[in-house]
């Protein structure tokens, strides 16, 4: 199950004590190499950035002898459990044999000799925090971002090959652990990540027991499943079959004409530096949300004979509306600078024929628009609203325009072009205001055994200055922010916010 522990380093505040393969529990199966193919929605996203995220767990009085005799064990074991059952591609790796037109992930079904460049794993390393506080740490106040790095599990990625998923396990002695997970972007969207997710912490709570013998654990395999919606399927008949087009392959020509015909698959720079940051997270409560629709709506009644159009008020449009007015209000600067709206919209009911929604890989597609900031500081008169009503219209018309029954036939060619014109724009002084993460992923319903999470974090928003977005983890139907940004623009953030909140009152 376990192999190649590495010595022990310091780094960033965080000792690690090794550096382990988790192999999938051995299953009989055929013995073959499998090629997991990429789609369309795959090769879009193939030189972005992995996405990283941290679960803390809060367990009082923890020490390394109970971590290392209890925790680590079961999640261990649950993890080779959980790839050797359903999640078998997952320890693969992503490659590009020369003669292939695009990259896929490979990897071994159990019993089969490895080569020694296609090897079953998952990285997981374990760590023990040396003066981190997990309570800041694990707060909503601004935090130095960099903190977060020493947490987050690096994906091994060469020109070669890349792995697609990498774990760390982080002791906070006498408080917690942090669970962190990062993720190729070319192969997981956000509700494939969290399938995952749920799906090791089922089985870590629901099945196990370290103290078992050999043989009850042998029994428990062949008696082991999952709940429905957590068995993922990675049957691509159901995208590339209705890709006549070849669109998987347009993207990937995309990619090679931008980086310059380069087959690497190394993924770009990150945008932003770490160490010049932090982060906060800001709460919009069901009552503030209320707040906000209604003024929106009585604004709307009033000007019904100038915008025919109903406006889509769902909960994501309300919280980036008020979110994305805060941060271009905070970084001020020239009103005639470009800002672009940006935010992805998962696909797999959309599309005609739909996808199953628990198709495991990439089915979202991106949305952009371009407008200018001096959108965003305009207010209608007496409404107290300052911007909000612009961005919340801009939004809902593009929620609206995706609608249902899309096909990948009718997708734009230019797609890929058009999205990397627009990260050139950023590049150039633009304003991104992207989305990472949804209200709707459940991210506090991740329980391994040890209770739910103190809190989740979206640790690449860091690197590409979306925001993120996650439901309150007290269950009361608001919405968590996560931003990182410099120390200057989020105090300027915290005021618009805190502000315009007391303005949404009167």
């Amino acid at each position: 199950m376990a192999t190649a522990t590495s010595s022990i380093n310091t780094i960033n505040r965080v000792k690690i004590h090794e550096v382990t393969k988790i192999t999938p529990m051995m299953i009989p199966d055929d013995d073959e190499l499998i090629c997991l193919p990429l789609t369309l929605f795959d090769t879009y996203w193939l030189k972005f950035l992995p996405v990283e995220r941290l679960f803390f767990y809060e367990v009082a009085d923890l020490t390394w002898d109970l971590f290392d005799s209890e925790i680590l064990p079961k999640l261990k074991h649950s993890l080779s459990l959980t790839l050797g059952l359903h999640y078998l591609p997952l320890a693969g790796h992503m490659m590009w044999p020369e003669h292939a037109a695009k990259p896929a992930i490979y990897y071994f079904l159990p019993g089969q000799d490895q080569k020694e460049d296609i090897v079953n794993g998952v990285t997981v390393a374990v760590a023990e925090s040396e003066g981190l506080d997990f309570d800041v740490l694990s707060g909503d106040g601004i935090r130095q971002a960099v903190e977060f790095r020493a947490l987050t599990p690096q994906l091994s990625i060469s020109d070669n090959k890349a792995e697609v998923v990498s774990i760390q396990i982080t002791l906070f002695p006498k408080q917690g652990f942090c669970i962190g997970i990062s993720n190729h972007h070319a192969f997981f969207d956000g509700r494939s990540t969290m399938m995952f997710i749920k799906s090791w912490a089922y089985l870590c709570k629901q099945y196990l027991d370290i103290a078992s013998s050999q043989q009850q654990q042998q029994q428990q395999q062949t008696t082991i499943c999952l709940p429905s919606e957590l068995i993922p399927s990675f049957d691509r008949a159901f995208i590339n079959e209705n890709d006549p087009k070849g669109f998987d392959l347009v993207y990937v020509n995309n990619w090679l004409s931008f980086t310059g015909n380069d087959r690497s698959l190394k993924v770009l720079p990150s945008f932003n530096d770490v160490n010049k940051l932090v982060r906060a997270t800001y709460v919009l409560t069901r009552a503030h949300l209320k707040k906000l629709r209604d003024k929106l709506l009585l604004l709307e009644d009033r000007n019904r004979q100038t915008s025919p159009n109903k406006l889509h008020l769902s909960t994501f449009v309300l919280a980036c509306a008020y979110v994305f007015t805060c941060m271009v209000k905070a970084r001020g600067g020239e009103s005639d600078r470009d800002v672009i709206l940006a935010f992805t919209a998962d696909y797999r009911s959309r599309l005609d024929p739909p996808v199953p929604t628990n198709y495991f890989g990439n089915c979202v597609g991106s949305h952009t628009r371009l407008v200018k900031a001096r959108d965003f500081v305009e207010e209608p008169a007496g409404t107290g609203l300052g911007g909000v009503a612009f961005v919340a219209h801009k939004l809902s018309e593009m929620v609206q325009e995706i609608g249902g029954g899309l096909t990948i036939q009718g997708f734009d060619e230019e797609k890929l072009v058009k999205l990397m014109a627009v990260m050139q724009r950023v590049s150039q002084g633009g304003q991104g205001l992207g989305v990472a993460g949804s209200i709707h992923f459940d991210v506090y319903g991740s329980d391994f055994g040890w209770g739910r999470p103190k809190k989740v974090e979206i640790v690449s928003i860091d690197t590409t200055g979306a925001v993120s977005l996650a439901e309150s983890r007290h269950g009361d139907g608001g919405v968590e922010v996560g931003l990182a940004l410099g120390k200057q623009d989020m105090d300027n953030f915290a005021s618009f916010f805190d502000q315009g909140l007391k303005d949404l009152i009167v």
